[in-house]
């Protein structure tokens, strides 16, 4: 009782004292100065410590106080910090309990408020008056006082209560002892907690004075914010009455217009007006930017333009306008000519637009062991042993081919285009665009069987819509088409080769791709470059493509060369690189395209072309003098959690999702690929296996009839039973078989995913099966395309009529 009182705890306030702390059981108690500020209980050895070096900190918050004698008590935060500690006396353990009982109240008040109210000052526009938001500002921090001090007063109502209680208990109990040895102590006892109750009470009554200042002092503040809010709210209650008012009155007069203005008829009336055609004003004014820039290099095997060639350009289309005949008077007529077509889709017709998925269920960590595929290739061909789903992704090879119009916003700016060499950049960007999806997609798609279809409708969203058919099965083949009511189709036909190189698996995709413009007839082809899975055997898969690309518009004799660079450790260039060239039927460079294939695709006007030093193979380089790089495209960010939905964009999010009035033979529809979608693949695995044999039974139903129908009886007894004889060994050809090369990895996926189009001949060519099939296409028809000179199936009509009418009875049974 002769040491020095310290201060009283109040709220808010910083207590400080001297208490012993429990170190280990050689040197006990130790006496340590502790710092209680703001939630936190710290401690030093010394006072001069306090500017330097702390000891250590805990975060009442979270802590547990617990009193276990006169002079002892215990702070922890759950196991990971403990404090055992020991006051002079009990006064002065009580009013450390008093303070750190406080302290916590506020700690754990202002955390449920942090965690509750996110961020207590919501953004206003720059133009809606700064003084509003520092009055919000200012109304919250009261707020939030005035909070702390009511749990202040409810902490200290609590403690006067508990303290009041056991003052009115030792009363009590003084009364009834005897004058004895025991007064003594009873009469200490009573001290204490009479003292306790005085400093408890202290408390209340500061907190409560504390309370009413700031309310008297913020009240009329409160009111005069309150009024004007008010009226604020009231202004803007007009004003968008007013708003709504003009809104429906341009509405109508835009409804009842049925000419443009005499202004827009006049095509340089129209560049002075600065108003175009719905949506072309944006691009024009890009593409005017890409021409009248620059100032920097390109990133390419180019330097930048003399400044001759600087010029600004009217045109929203390529800039060749005096090399092609075109002059911008008579491109600007013919934008607005297009905004005014009658046939051009009207916006305010649009129906609301179907909300699709964002999430699919999470991927399961299911561990496969290959061994379990392995042994039971002993002694049997490993074309008879059926892949797992656990290899797979949850969507088909049908969908995976849909998933090449995620970008097709390209081929709608590319049939605005009045030249035929920017159209071509277009394109070539959307050809690079198509790879971008396959960066982190490791999983293979299921083999789709044979009459498999898939539709993708995005007429409403997008103004396209596409089908996609599996006609081929040996060896297997997907035909698509797409048709878009911006005046461009696409279609191709795909067949996979493949080939195991050891370390890395190669797939060389067989097959063309063409798309055609309405307006211009244009008609364009490429093919696919190379994929290469790499880590075949050992390490973690990863993906790549190399190659070369040759995109023909075979209406002009236009070109585009893209190279795909593969990828080497030892390069100094930027991974999956991109780089292409635009010439014309004469082959002089008009355009220079660079990029990567996960990330963008710029592109840039060629001025000037001339031979550089020579490189390092002794070849020629060709220098490019061109303007400033314009960006064309770029990929669109992964939805969130993509890691765990197999990296799966936002389009593949919803390609399998369940749709009605689709075809029975619709991918959506088939049962083992929606098994594996919801995560329970055992069941998956069964019903694919059961698919498979389904398919077998169908194809030698078809090689029967097939030999009966071109054969005498006889013949087509004995050929039957030859072909009942090689079913053993053929039967197993389904839609996974694999190579006969037995090669595992226990570190990782086996080659066997990838190693599933079918078998191989010389050089990669798929090997036709002996049997004859007499298998016909529902959708689509074999024809041979008189401009590419290539055998290809193209879509004959039908599917969308047979869906208007939901009539589906020619489609086969193959689920």
């Amino acid at each position: 009782m002769s040491e020095p009182k310290p201060p009283t705890p109040t709220p808010g306030d910083t207590y400080k004292g001297w208490l012993f702390k429990w170190t280990n059981y050689i040197k006990g108690y130790q006496r340590r100065w502790f710092v209680l500020s703001n939630g936190l209980l710290s401690y030093y050895r010394t006072q001069a410590e306090m500017g330097h070096t702390c000891r250590g900190t805990i975060n009442l918050a979270t802590a547990n106080i617990a009193v276990e004698d006169s002079c002892n008590f215990v702070i922890s935060n759950g196991g990971a910090q403990t404090y055992h500690l020991k006051a002079s006396s009990e006064v002065e353990r009580q009013r450390w309990i008093t303070a750190l009982e406080l302290a916590k109240a506020k700690a754990v008040h202002m955390q449920a408020e942090s965690d509750d109210s996110g961020d207590d000052c919501p953004a206003v526009p720059p133009t809606a008056g700064q003084g509003g938001s520092c009055r919000n500002s200012e109304v919250q921090s009261t707020l939030r006082t005035l909070s702390s001090k009511v749990e202040d007063l409810t902490t200290c109502n609590d403690l006067i209560v508990k303290h009041g209680s056991a003052l009115q208990r030792s009363l009590s109990e003084l009364e009834g002892i005897r004058v004895g040895g025991d007064m003594g102590e009873k009469i200490r006892q009573v001290t204490e907690r009479a003292t306790l109750f005085r400093i408890t009470s202290n408390a209340m009554i500061n907190a409560c004075r504390d309370f009413l200042s700031l309310a008297q002092n913020h009240s009329k503040r409160w009111q005069k914010a309150l009024q004007t809010e008010r009226d604020q709210r009231i202004r803007l209650e007009e004003t968008l009455e007013q708003l709504a008012k003009q809104h429906n009155h341009l509405e109508r007069a835009f409804r009842g217009a049925t000419v443009l203005p005499p202004s827009f008829s006049n095509p340089a009336l129209g560049n002075k007006g600065g108003v175009s055609g719905k949506c072309d004003a944006s691009d024009e004014d890009d593409d005017n930017e890409f021409f009248d820039a620059m100032e920097d290099p390109a990133e390419f095997i180019t330097v930048p333009a003399d400044p001759k060639y600087h010029r600004r350009s009217g045109s929203n289309v390529s800039g060749f306008s005096s090399e092609t005949g075109i002059d911008d008077q008579s491109v600007n007529f013919d934008e607005l000519s297009l905004a005014s077509n009658p046939e051009s889709p009207q916006p305010l017709e649009l129906e609301p637009v179907r909300q699709r998925r964002t999430r699919i269920p999470d991927k399961p960590n299911y561990y496969l062991n290959l061994w379990s595929i392995m042994k039971n290739c002993i002694g049997k061909e490993l074309s008879k042993i059926p892949m797992p789903v656990n290899f797979n992704e949850p969507l088909s090879m049908l969908q995976r081919l849909s998933e090449d119009l995620e970008y097709y916003e390209l081929l709608d700016k590319a049939a605005k285009c009045q030249s035929s060499l920017e159209q071509m950049c277009y394109v070539a960007a959307f050809t690079v665009s198509s790879y971008s999806t396959t960066v982190h997609r490791t999983g293979k798609p299921f083999n789709p069987l044979l009459g498999e279809t898939f539709e993708l409708d995005r007429l409403r969203e997008c103004g396209y819509r596409s089908l996609c058919e599996q006609v081929s099965h040996h060896p297997p083949a997907a035909a698509h088409h797409a048709l878009s009511e911006k005046g461009w189709s696409l279609r191709q036909e795909i067949t996979l080769a493949s080939k195991f190189r050891g370390k890395y698996l190669s797939i060389m995709p067989l097959g063309s791709i063409q798309c055609i413009f309405d307006k211009s007839n244009n008609h364009y082809s490429w093919k696919k470059v190379t994929t290469t899975v790499h880590n075949i055997i050992v390490g973690k898969l990863w993906i790549d493509q190399s190659g070369e690309i040759d995109v023909v518009n075979h209406r002009t004799g236009d070109r585009c060369h893209l190279k795909f660079a593969p990828y080497s450790y030892f390069s100094r260039d930027v991974p999956r690189k991109v780089t292409g060239v635009v010439t014309d039927k004469d082959g002089k460079a008009h355009y220079v395209l660079s990029g990567t294939w996960d990330e963008k695709m710029e592109f840039s006007r060629v001025m000037q072309s001339s031979k550089g030093e020579n490189g390092t193979e002794g070849k020629q380089r060709t220098v490019y003098q061109t303007l400033k790089a314009k960006e064309i495209w770029r990929k669109n960010p992964l939805p969130e959690g993509a890691e765990n939905m197999y990296f799966f964009s936002s389009l593949a999010l919803t390609l399998n999702e369940a749709e009605e009035g689709v075809a029975p033979t619709d991918s959506r529809r088939r049962p083992d690929q929606r098994l594996m979608e919801d995560g329970r693949w055992d069941e998956a695995n069964a019903e694919k296996q059961r698919l498979e044999e389904k398919q077998r039974t169908a194809r030698r139903e078809r090689e029967r009839e097939a030999v009966k129908a071109v054969s005498s009886p006889e013949e087509a007894d004995a050929q039957e039973t030859g072909t009942e004889a090689s079913e053993v060994s053929d039967e197993t050809d389904t839609e996974d078989s694999t190579p006969h090369t037995p090669v595992a990895s226990p570190y990782g996926p086996s080659l066997f995913p990838y190693l599933m189009e079918g078998k191989e001949g010389p050089y990669g060519a798929p090997v036709k099966s002996t049997h004859p099939d007499n298998y016909q296409a529902l959708w689509f028809e074999k024809i041979d395309d008189p401009a590419s000179g290539e055998t290809l199936h193209v879509y004959k009509g039908g599917y969308w009529e047979a869906k208007d009418q939901g009539s589906w009875d020619m489609c086969p049974d193959i689920f």
